[in-house]
């Protein structure tokens, strides 16, 4: 009796053990289950202006944590060097030149709510696919991505015709024109040349009526009147759009609707912060994506009275110590709702800090530490490589650092992945799955090249030779950087892509970011054996990716830039635009 009971122990024990045995790993079925996603991006925030990247005069405590518990990436790049095409590139996982989301001119972002141009609709974004696996979908914060296509209410680029179900915030960008007490800082120097033609041509209009009046000149009145009515029409062209830039461009909206036009700046921060801990707390018991796209730290840099002349590194300092203060609430609020282990939290910058960004002796823009270059440079490190840090406890290994070559680009087919959608058959995907890099299943990054653009024009790409650990980088196209001797273009306020202000290189400037980071040493055929190897190798990797583009409208054309009345998003009628539905509420 004892055997055929001991028999029957055995025969129920074992198809347990082994049913144990077959299991997978609880990562393993974490990663089947829908992640929540958070998405964090600051704005224009230097690689150089964190703690876990060796700042160490900046206090971010929350940003340091996320790395701490997380995996931090050292050579994460972004596919532009600013805005609108490097989040366009980060929301479609394809090089922002494949949607039209590059210049072929020196407007190189969206300029005006009221321009054509924009994402267009038939993109795919990340949203859209984890839309349709059932996730809600929501963006607070910057959009820069464009309004409308032929009408002031189609909202053909708007966020809710890309995937998400919610939105609120800016559908343009932080621009000091937004606060009332500072500089002007859109189209500055075209602004003055308006404003000086405009004087020009009112000072020959009223000398010639005075010289009618006097006798000194003959002249016909109907001539006097074409000329003043001339002048008016001149005046009123530009004026109509850049004299009210903070009423056209500082808005603020939820879903379809503008909540606040101008915005209110003091209390943007606030709602922004709410807005997004309120989207956790109503979408905790399903799967969501939450996209928070900072306004920090973009000029004006918009700070509360709390965070003032907390820094040693001035108002930008401040300001970045907020935004740190941000994340750490957004942290705060997922671990209330229990959702930590099953959120995945990334954190990163849309490209580089802005060198140039300064008024008299303040410096406005951030730091890239010992990266060459900055903001609006398609080529040098400083520009595109910016911080990555991915935290997902108990699937992702805490206090990891990668130094493999990634893109902002990759995150589109990771989350697309984790929630078990399929990435798109009809285009080119140029991200690539981050999961296995970031879990250690695999060694190295699936890229072998990046190309870095500047605006539609080529400037550098790198090769990363897994053999050997080289990472190449050949510049064929760089910034003339004035004063001599500058690291930037500070006679300008941004370098140009193309033009005198570029230079070209025959054979290309090339460096190992394994062995020069910061780009100071380039090589040569006599300092470098293998030069000639790997411009080749460069060069015929550049021939294999233009076969992959195509003709596509372009969205930053002059035509699409220019602000259109009838586009304007309005909260009143036309052109009497002002509401405070925040303040009524």
């Amino acid at each position: 009796a004892s055997f055929l009971l001991l028999c029957f122990r055995t025969s129920l024990v074992a198809p347990l053990v082994l049913g144990l045995l077959l299991q997978p790993p609880l990562t393993q079925l974490s990663i089947i289950t829908q992640p929540n996603i958070v998405l964090l991006m600051a704005d224009d925030l230097g690689i150089g202006d964190v703690g876990c990247y060796g700042n160490d005069t900046i206090r971010t405590p929350n940003i340091d944590r996320l790395a701490k518990e997380g995996v931090k990436l050292t050579q994460h790049i972004a596919a532009a060097p600013l805005c609108t095409p490097s989040r366009a590139a980060f929301l479609t996982g394809r090089y922002p030149l494949r949607s039209g989301m590059d210049a072929i001119n020196n407007y190189r972002v969206i300029f005006w709510n009221g321009g054509s141009g924009g994402l267009p609709p038939n993109e795919t974004t990340f949203a859209k696919i984890l839309q349709q696996q059932g996730y809600s979908t929501g963006l607070i914060g910057k959009w820069h991505q464009g309004v409308n296509c032929e009408s002031r209410n189609d909202h053909c680029h708007h966020p809710l015709n890309h995937g998400f179900d919610y939105f609120y915030g800016m559908p343009f960008t932080l621009i000091s024109d937004c606060q009332p007490t500072e500089t002007p800082e859109m189209d500055r120097v075209f602004r003055r040349k308006l404003w000086v033609y405009t004087q020009m041509i009112g000072l020959v209009t009223l000398t010639a009526a005075l010289g009618r009046l006097t006798g000194l000149i003959s002249v016909r009145w109907k001539t006097l009147t074409c000329l003043a009515g001339f002048s008016l029409l001149f005046f009123v062209s530009w004026f109509s759009s850049y004299g009210f830039v903070r009423y056209w461009n500082c808005i603020m909206m939820r879903n379809h609707e503008v909540t606040e036009q101008p915005m209110v700046t003091d209390r943007t921060t606030s709602l922004i912060l709410r807005e997004s801990i309120s989207f956790i707390e109503r979408n905790k018991h399903k799967p969501f994506l939450l996209f928070l796209s900072f306004l920090h730290s973009h000029t004006p840099l918009l700070t509360t009275e709390k965070f003032l002349g907390r820094s040693s590194h001035g108002l930008y300092g401040d300001n970045v110590e907020e935004m740190d203060w941000m994340v750490g609430q957004v942290l705060d609020a997922i671990d209330k709702e229990g959702l930590k282990n099953t959120t995945l939290v990334y954190f990163a910058s849309d490209h580089g800090g802005w060198l140039e960004r300064q008024e008299g002796k303040r410096q406005l823009g951030g730091w890239n530490g010992i990266y060459r270059g900055g903001k609006a440079m398609g080529g040098w490190e400083g520009g595109i490589r910016v911080p990555g840090i991915f935290r997902w406890p108990g699937v992702l290994p805490a206090g990891t650092v990668i130094d493999e070559p990634t893109s902002l680009m990759d995150i589109y087919p990771t989350v697309v992945h984790l929630a078990g959608g399929v990435l798109p058959q009809d285009r080119v995907v140029d991200g690539r799955d981050l999961m296995p890099l970031l879990r250690g299943t695999v060694e190295h990054s699936e890229h072998e090249f990046l190309f870095h653009y500047c605006g539609i024009h080529l400037h550098a790409v790198r090769w990363h030779q897994k053999d050997s650990g080289a990472i190449w980088k050949a510049h064929y196209v760089t910034p003339v950087f004035r004063p001599l001797g500058a690291g930037a273009c500070y006679d300008r306020g941004f370098c140009p892509c193309f033009g005198e202000g570029v230079t070209h290189h025959d054979p290309p400037l090339l460096f190992d970011l394994s062995r020069d980071p910061s780009e100071a040493k380039p090589l040569s055929a006599d300092t470098e054996p293998l030069f000639d190897t790997v411009i080749r190798k460069i060069g015929r990797a550049i021939e294999e990716h233009r076969r992959t583009l195509t003709p596509v409208p372009e969205q930053l054309s002059l035509y699409n830039v220019v602000w259109k009345p009838w586009l304007q998003p309005c909260c009143g009628t036309f052109p009497f635009c002002w509401c405070d539905k925040e303040g009524d509420n």
